[in-house]
């Protein structure tokens, strides 16, 4: 059974109404993201960061799977998959994929600021004075600017193991995530969906100039 490795990026959710910060001059939902998602924001204003996570923990309740990730879902059926992702929503795993490695955290999990791994699913609000049972204060389990990335090296794996590599939804241009490119095998074919594409066509890279429900579509006719 042949591996296909996708790697998604904020425009894989977007058709799901998530916003990202790259669409709107450096604001995410309207505050700048260096208020929101570095530990120097967190340490300015833990209230204001706390609140932001938890607007958007309300607002992934209230969306729901795209097509896309339905169809990458599918794929299971005769491929085994594994998704790398830069996005901290849930949409993989409710439509139906089994293996999901989530980069840059996720927003249904919350961690103690003292121990970066006691992590534990969270689907309400966080406020200040919520504590871990060794008495520190709770945060979002998500990987802000400047901090490093755990699941680097399993995604690092992953991509080595790739016979098919599949990018949705993201520009490459941030690191460590634009350089798992690098570890697919030189005989993996990779195929790249996204409206704006920021690679070029080669012989190894199958540009698809689609949304990802448009493109993902066309991936699973070339592939069938």
């Amino acid at each position: 059974m042949k591996h296909i490795v996708v790697l998604t990026g904020a425009g894989m959710s977007a058709e799901s109404g998530i916003k990202t910060f790259r669409d709107a001059d450096g604001l995410w939902e309207g505050h700048d993201v260096m208020a929101v998602a570095t530990p120097e924001g967190f340490q300015r204003n833990p209230e204001l960061v706390l609140n932001f996570y938890n607007e958007r923990r309300k607002q992934l309740k209230e969306v729901q799977p795209n097509q896309a990730h339905k169809d990458l879902a599918l794929l299971e059926i005769n491929y085994k998959v594994s998704i790398i992702t830069q996005n901290v929503d849930d949409l993989h795993e409710r439509a139906g994929s089994s293996n999901v490695i989530h980069l840059h955290g996720e927003l249904r999990k919350i961690r103690s600021t003292k121990n970066e791994n006691d992590i534990k699913v969270w689907t309400e609000d966080i406020h200040l004075g919520d504590n871990c049972e060794s008495g520190y204060q709770l945060r979002p389990h998500i990987v802000w600017f400047g901090e490093a990335v755990p699941m680097i090296d399993k995604a690092v794996e992953i991509c080595q193991q790739a016979d098919i590599l599949v990018i949705i939804g993201t520009s490459m241009q941030v690191y460590p995530a634009a350089g798992l490119l690098d570890f697919a095998p030189v005989e993996t074919p990779i195929y790249y969906i996204d409206p704006k594409p920021a690679m070029d066509k080669n012989g190894k890279i199958h540009v698809i100039a689609k949304s990802a429900t448009e493109g993902v579509k066309t991936l699973l006719q070339i592939l069938d």
